[in-house]
């Protein structure tokens, strides 16, 4: 069996769909050949985008999975061998107009009635989209995401006087402007992996907080941000699946994240579940896991039991399994 992985012109310091499939063809059975076909042009304008799509039609397997973001490209592909993978429609949500009927239209309508199969990272998401696309509901299969082997158990001592909290994301979505009003007259340093806009700089500044930020990092460095964290707070508005949550789970740190949407089905008991829109919400979540000892251990305890739910070797059989289907429709 051959499948080609279709892949979007990386952005620089955006490569987690990118990692997250190196890890599954990396944990794949030998026998399934592998081929990667990443896309020419980054996806602006109509010309770069109908030459991705040309450009994918000739490098054609027994099986074509679309990972994510460049969903226009399964137009010219075989349909029956076609699988693409949604990760979220948070585009969808943020759209409007014409703009958003365009979207709709080369991203989630046209994609689906060309692929045979589609999987989606939660079954949050994949709830999701059935309110926008109308096919089958077992057309849409639920692979989550996997933690990377990457992100190992490491030992530590809380640090109580001065906790350092891991934030990874600065998009709207992250709620960091939220996270800073939360933790306003909290001991604590606020680590953050992403690029800060004005504005939420001026509200960390506004609230005192102390922080560190950095963008554009390897992922041997985020390795380590998780390492160096005493505990990992992702209380994201919006999210179509969470990997933070799993990451933190995988290297032993307590986790607060938000009660909505995907991020209570991906951490299940082994995280404080906070209301994202709640400042006092998020900032007693926050304080439970500094001040309850009993409670932090309980919740980096049922983590590691969590994390075992999305290893890459689980997630790759469950992709095998769509892969063989699809080669004997």
């Amino acid at each position: 069996m051959r499948v080609t992985y279709y892949h979007r012109k990386p952005v620089p310091g955006n490569y987690s769909i990118e990692r997250l499939f190196d890890d599954v063809r990396q944990a794949l059975d030998h026998r399934i050949e592998q081929k990667v076909s990443m896309a020419p042009f980054r996806s602006y304008g109509i010309f770069r985008r109908l030459y991705n799509a040309f450009y994918a039609a000739r490098r054609q397997s027994d099986v074509n999975h679309i990972t994510g973001d460049i969903h226009y490209v399964a137009c010219f592909l075989k349909k029956r061998k076609t699988l693409l993978t949604i990760h979220d429609c948070v585009t969808l949500e943020r759209l409007r107009g014409i703009q958003k009927m365009i979207f709709f239209f080369f991203w989630y309508w046209l994609p689906e009635k060309r692929s045979e199969l589609i999987t989606v990272v939660s079954e949050s998401t994949k709830q999701e989209l059935l309110k926008y696309v109308r096919c089958r509901p077992n057309k849409i299969r639920v692979v989550p995401n996997c933690a990377s082997p990457f992100f190992k158990p490491t030992p530590y001592s809380f640090n109580f006087s001065m906790p350092v909290i891991l934030q990874v994301g600065t998009a709207k979505n992250k709620n960091l402007i939220r996270l800073a009003q939360a933790l306003k007259g909290i001991s604590c340093h606020l680590d953050i992996v992403g690029r800060l806009s004005d504005q939420q700089i001026e509200m960390l500044q506004r609230n005192r907080i102390r922080y560190s930020s950095v963008a554009d990092i390897t992922d041997n460095a985020i390795v380590r941000k998780y390492r160096d964290c005493d505990m990992v707070v992702f209380c994201s508005t919006y999210e179509g699946f969470g990997l933070p949550i799993v990451e933190a789970n995988a290297m032993g740190r307590p986790v607060v994240t938000s009660n909505i949407l995907s991020m209570p089905e991906v951490a299940g008991d082994a995280a404080c579940l906070i209301d994202p829109f709640d400042i006092q919400s998020i900032r007693a979540g926050v304080l439970r896991v500094i001040e309850d000892r009993d409670y932090r251990d309980h919740l980096i305890k049922n983590g590691f039991r969590n994390v075992l739910r999305f290893e890459p070797e689980a997630v790759a059989a469950q992709y095998a399994a769509i892969y063989k289907e699809l080669v004997v429709s």
